[in-house]
């Protein structure tokens, strides 16, 4: 804890530093050329210290779950809770890792796995792991950690929304009430298909010391984690998710720039054209990028818009407001959309129960290798456009 807090105040400190070379060094928006390699390096310099904080929070999260308080072991464990069933008993996740290693895979195996068969003769994976591929997931999307994210058991999933309110009226002495009917519509999330496929050496799978579980765990978090992310920013709709930057069904934009070059006027009014019950939970989100240009925009008092955090807990703000970044995210330029304000709670994540996997034996037997296959079905979609604000560049 202490070397993260000694790290948050060098940082805060370099930032005084930069900011106060910068007010010295600009001339009528321009700087030397030589002054702004300088000032490249210290950004550097800044960006290289926020990604060892956030490797650093993220050591300590670890540890901290590591090293959680248990009871002590005493004889034969017991939990207290019924043993599970189907894809959460023991004897399924001893008989899935066993069929993956191709380990004793006897007949008592095969019979243990039926109860994770899937219509397309995959396996589901146990509870257990299925928690490791979700965990894995949202360490790659940050998208997750902002969204609404519902699981639904089969078929499309209907949910209602009130597209237009009714209000009250002022009544004379014995006047008829006026008749205000709420409007009611629905937004549906279906299931997208993604998946992916790996190869493993069987010199590997027949090596105990190799960890195969937390292995295809991270990989196939990784891989799938980072489509979703893509799809929840810009996907089209089509065979996918609809992202937030997507022209139909995506955000409505709330400014447009001028120029690439956004200004404080921008953003402020970016910020406003957002309700204010969404601006309590508003966050930005844009690609790095864009962190670096507004790092040089200053309010209309000359303070900073961009301040770094130097308390732990507490993230890195713009405008009082935090931000996340994201590469899918486009970078601002001529006729694109690359900056989001608002409440991405409205926009809901629906993951279809299960996640399914499946070996490969004979395709990659030439070579001496496993292939493995994981897949996952998903739909995303922003539910209420009005609580996530755009700004696009003219």
């Amino acid at each position: 804890m202490q070397r993260l807090t000694a790290l948050r105040q060098e940082r805060a400190a370099k930032w005084d530093t930069a900011r106060t070379f910068l007010d010295s060094k600009t001339h009528n928006g321009r700087m030397s050329e030589a002054d702004a390699a300088k000032y490249e390096a210290m950004e550097k310099e800044l960006t290289d210290l926020g990604s060892d904080i956030s490797r650093l929070e993220r050591a300590n999260e670890m540890e901290a779950a590591m090293n959680a308080a248990g009871n002590p072991i005493l004889g034969e464990p017991h939990s207290g809770k019924a043993a599970g069933t189907g894809t959460a008993s023991a004897s399924y996740k001893q008989a899935f890792w066993d069929a993956i290693r191709n380990k004793h895979y006897t007949a008592a195996v095969q019979n243990a796995l039926q109860a994770g068969t899937d219509s397309e003769g995959g396996y589901l994976v146990p509870d257990e792991f299925e928690r490791q591929l979700i965990e894995a997931l949202e360490e790659e999307n940050v998208f997750r950690t902002l969204a609404t994210v519902i699981t639904t058991a089969s078929g499309d999933r209907k949910i209602p929304i009130v597209s237009d309110k009714g209000e009250a009226s002022w009544i004379d002495e014995e006047g008829t009430f006026p008749l205000s009917d709420d409007t009611f519509g629905q937004k549906s999330l279906g299931a997208y298909k993604v998946g992916t496929a790996l190869k493993v050496s069987t010199e590997l799978l027949n090596d105990s010391a190799f960890d195969l579980e937390a292995y295809i765990s991270k990989e196939f978090g990784r891989r799938l984690g980072t489509k979703e992310e893509e799809a929840f920013w810009v996907g089209d709709g089509k065979s996918k998710p609809t992202g937030i930057f997507n022209a139909t069904d995506g955000a409505e934009t709330g400014v447009t720039a001028a120029s690439a070059s956004v200004t404080f006027d921008d953003m402020l009014e970016l910020y406003h054209s957002l309700k204010s019950p969404y601006r309590k939970n508003g966050t930005w989100a844009m690609n790095d990028s864009t962190v670096k240009a507004l790092r040089k925009v200053k309010d209309t008092t000359g303070q900073y818009i961009w301040q770094p955090s130097v308390v732990a807990g507490v993230p890195d703000m713009i405008m009082n407001r935090p931000y996340v970044t994201s590469s899918y995210i486009p970078a601002l330029a001529s006729g694109k959309t690359g900056i989001a304000f608002g409440d991405f709670r409205y926009y809901w994540i629906g993951d279809r129960q299960g996640i399914t996997f499946k070996r490969l034996d004979e395709l990659f037997s030439m070579t001496g290798q496993v292939g493995f296959l994981a897949s996952k079905r998903v739909d995303g979609k922003l539910i209420l456009p009005e609580a996530v604000k755009l700004l696009a560049v003219k």
